[in-house]
């Protein structure tokens, strides 16, 4: 059994344990600020999702196989119960614990997403990243210009090119496995989360300039999350934990501790 890599703030801490996910082609250092704040309150975990970081590679890539991996990860940790936040393909995945596992949620927090299959939005992103010959390519720039040509958004490629990494025979690769993630794509990102309910406490966070989460999925979010809140943040899009850290960080306190949302 493989256990995800990840990096923890808080350990000292009394209180429920958060696990905190990342979305597609992230990975545990995205949320770095996040889990150093939260850290002050109760312990938190920061992990990077199989394929991604420094976690194992796999050829499986599925909703199932990412609830299992959080089941592992609890196991061997120890812990019964803990809350957990998930970004995008994250979010997916901790969806997909807590209705497989609802026992062991205290808290759910979904991070701009929902449980609905989305149509396929990531082919530019993964031709880009196919584009880049790591043969060819000697510097973090060069590797940039590359995918200029194909995405426009320096955010977005400054976001991508934090999984640079030096291999041990001294050539740039990337931190995630851009194989499986291309080729399993659909399985994860095109695929609804498996039907169930989860009735524990639910909190969907919008970005308010995102339209990952639409008025009519409400419907579906409550018929699987009967009591979820659902709350937008100003001044966000879809990476709301980078975009408006201060008002995320406010919204996932309140609703840890309780505060009236």
């Amino acid at each position: 059994m493989q256990i995800l890599h990840s990096k923890i703030y808080g350990e000292d801490k009394a209180g429920i344990p958060l696990l905190v996910f990342h979305g597609l082609f992230g990975m545990l250092d995205n949320w770095g600020s996040f889990g150093k704040e939260m850290g002050e309150y109760f312990p938190v975990h920061l992990i990077d999702l199989r394929n991604h970081g420094k976690s194992f590679h796999s050829e499986e890539m599925t909703h199932e196989s990412l609830s299992n991996d959080i089941l592992h990860y609890m196991e061997y940790h120890n812990f019964q119960k803990v809350n957990l936040l998930g970004h995008s393909l994250g979010g997916k995945a901790v969806m997909q614990f807590a209705i497989n596992f609802p026992v062991k949620v205290a808290k759910l927090i979904v991070v701009d997403i929902t449980p609905k299959a989305y149509p396929p939005h990531h082919q530019g992103i993964i031709k880009a990243l196919q584009s880049v010959d790591f043969n060819k390519v000697e510097s973090r720039k060069d590797v940039e210009e590359v995918l200029q040509q194909y995405i426009p958004q320096k955010s977005v490629i400054q976001f991508l090119t934090k999984n640079l990494y030096w291999t041990d025979d001294k050539t740039l690769n990337w931190r995630f496995n851009l194989k499986t993630l291309a080729e399993k794509y659909s399985e994860f990102v095109s695929n609804a989360i498996k039907f169930g309910v989860f009735a524990g406490d639910t909190l969907f966070i919008a970005g308010a300039e995102s339209n990952y989460i639409l008025p009519q999925d409400e419907f579906q979010i409550k018929q699987q999350f009967p009591q979820a809140s659902i709350v937008k943040i100003e001044n966000a899009g879809h990476w709301v934990q980078a975009e408006n850290p201060k008002d995320f960080a406010e919204v996932v306190k309140d609703f840890i501790f309780d505060q009236k949302i």
